[in-house]
């Protein structure tokens, strides 16, 4: 039988789960549920566990192993994440986060086979990197996540690094929580993040950032299709309606996207600078703005960078943005058994 093993991606909202074969391509049916990232660990945990047996149940070949993608600081040596800012509880009517919070041993008395885990914008550019536009054959990758904040991930060769490696390497850090390339630091002035900086990428291209700089320019009095988009409701712009009025070329529109790619280029440009990528991804709900969204971050990106690694770099947007979380978990479960050999 072919083998095959468990991506897991666990969200604030829901925990998705599937059976993947070594070359992407479903092993089974796949699975999604509430998470109630924010009702406590345990029942955080009773979905977690729930949905991967799920997944497990419906393989067509028996699981090696789980991978799972998890948002936060996530320590995949100790089993532990140390930090996920959206999962927890409500205690007296303020809600505490996980911090250094067990997964592995407790989720072990539940699933019998090995269980590994990584950021999830670090499996989201393993994801891409295996199974979309890297093709396993990217000597540097460097992916962005744009949708509720700006994740990011580094994947490197052995090409790509001097001394003995063996590849793909996950750039994580000495302390694991590594890569955080959202948190670049555009306007060190700017405007304020969740993780209480300034003038960060995911200040200014997060999705609700992106949504009040239209609302702004409508509340400003300028014609828009968005208008008629949101029933003059300005409230409920999406990126989607952001994106529709785009294709009709309305200008305020396509002038926010211009505005958000822009700094997102500059982003870009650190990241081309300091990791000489030959594939930069954008990928993440946000990213389906196609052309809009990229075309500004390109030209940004060009009169930022250094010339020579520009020129070498490919700015593309990712393939794998429904799936990018579960098929990073399952890259990492085929990777993590190699690495530990």
């Amino acid at each position: 039988m072919a083998r095959c093993v468990i991506g897991v991606d666990l969200g604030g909202t829901n925990v998705r789960a599937g059976a993947f074969y070594e070359d992407g391509s479903p092993a089974g049916k796949q699975f999604e549920n509430p998470s109630h990232a924010q009702k406590g660990t345990e029942a955080i945990f009773d979905a977690l566990a729930g949905t991967i047996r799920q997944a497990m149940g419906a393989a067509e070949s028996k699981p090696e192993a789980v991978g799972l993608a998890i948002p936060g600081h996530i320590d995949n040596a100790a089993g532990i994440v140390r930090w996920a800012p959206n999962f927890g509880q409500n205690v007296d009517g303020v809600f505490e986060s996980w911090f250094d919070v067990p997964v592995r041993a407790p989720l072990s008395k539940h699933i019998d086979i090995p269980i590994f885990m990584d950021n999830d914008a670090n499996m989201a550019a393993l994801g891409e990197y295996r199974y979309g536009c890297g093709r396993g054959t990217a000597k540097s990758f460097v992916m962005v996540t744009m949708g509720t904040g700006i994740g990011g991930g580094v994947i490197l060769s052995p090409d790509a690094v001097l001394g003995d490696a063996r590849g793909p390497l996950v750039l994580v850090g000495g302390n694991k929580g590594g890569a955080e390339l959202g948190h670049i630091i555009v306007n060190m002035d700017g405007l304020d993040c969740n993780a209480g900086t300034y003038g960060t990428v995911e200040a200014y291209c997060q999705r609700d950032a992106i949504v009040r700089r239209a609302q702004f320019k409508i509340i400003r009095g300028r014609a828009s299709a968005l208008t008629e988009l949101s029933e003059g409701n300005p409230s409920s712009i999406t990126p989607r309606m952001i994106f529709e009025a785009c294709e009709v070329g309305d200008e305020v529109a396509i002038e926010t996207f211009r505005e958000v790619g822009t700094i997102l280029g500059v982003g870009v440009a650190n990241y081309i600078n300091i990791f000489a990528p030959d594939i930069v991804a954008i990928g993440g709900q946000v990213s389906k703005a196609g052309k809009w969204l990229l075309d500004p971050i390109f030209q940004s990106a060009r009169s930022n960078a250094i010339t020579s690694l520009f020129r070498d770099c490919e700015l593309r947007l990712a393939e794998q943005v429904e799936d990018a979380g579960m098929l990073g978990g399952a890259a990492l479960a085929f990777e993590a058994q190699k690495w530990a050999k």
